[in-house]
């Protein structure tokens, strides 16, 4: 996922919107257990919808693929209030070029979105689990998915997201506690 810029110049850190916020912390504590435990970090979105968080994977074989499942399957929720978009990649630092974990999201009807990510420092071991920074850092404004979607409350007898539709197979959405973050 190194291919993907997020354009800052970040002066001050922006108010974030709670549950934004939640989702985005929730989506790298994820992400950095992955990487600690020795696994690949696949691009991967988390939606909050009501109570519930849903994971879904986006594999793909570019950047570009990656970025336009996970936009695709943000814009196409009904119901949600904030999403993550989460992805292993590099920020360019006043001390140069540095692996991160980024999450990258928004909320309904907002024009841009917030990335934030933790810094880390792969080893030169293959068997040393990376060392990843305990405290996050703001990347900047990010692309907002659902910067044109408007928020609209789900009826009560219709469900945001049709879970029997959905397969582990198939590296389908898994409802999640956000409280677990």
């Amino acid at each position: 996922m190194a291919d993907r810029v997020v354009e800052s110049e970040v002066n001050e850190i922006p108010e974030i919107d709670e549950t934004l916020e939640s989702v985005l912390l929730y989506a790298l504590k994820e992400a950095k257990g992955k990487l600690e435990a020795g696994e690949d970090v696949v691009p991967f979105t988390a939606l909050a919808v009501g109570e519930s968080l849903f994971l879904e994977s986006h594999p793909g074989d570019t950047v570009d693929e990656c970025f336009a499942a996970a936009r695709h399957t943000v814009q196409n929720v009904r119901g949600a209030d904030a999403y993550a978009f989460c992805y292993d990649g590099y920020a360019d630092t006043d001390a140069g070029m540095k692996d991160v974990l980024i999450a990258e999201g928004g909320v309904p009807g907002e024009p841009s979105g917030y990335a934030i990510g933790y810094l880390y420092t792969a080893s030169d071991d293959e068997q040393e689990a990376p060392k990843v920074e305990s405290e996050p850092v703001y990347i900047g404004p990010a692309p907002n998915f659902m910067g044109l979607t408007n928020f609209v409350e789900p009826d009560e007898d219709e469900d945001a997201f049709d879970e029997e539709s959905a397969s582990e197979e198939d590296g389908a959405a898994k409802p999640l506690d956000p409280k677990d973050a």
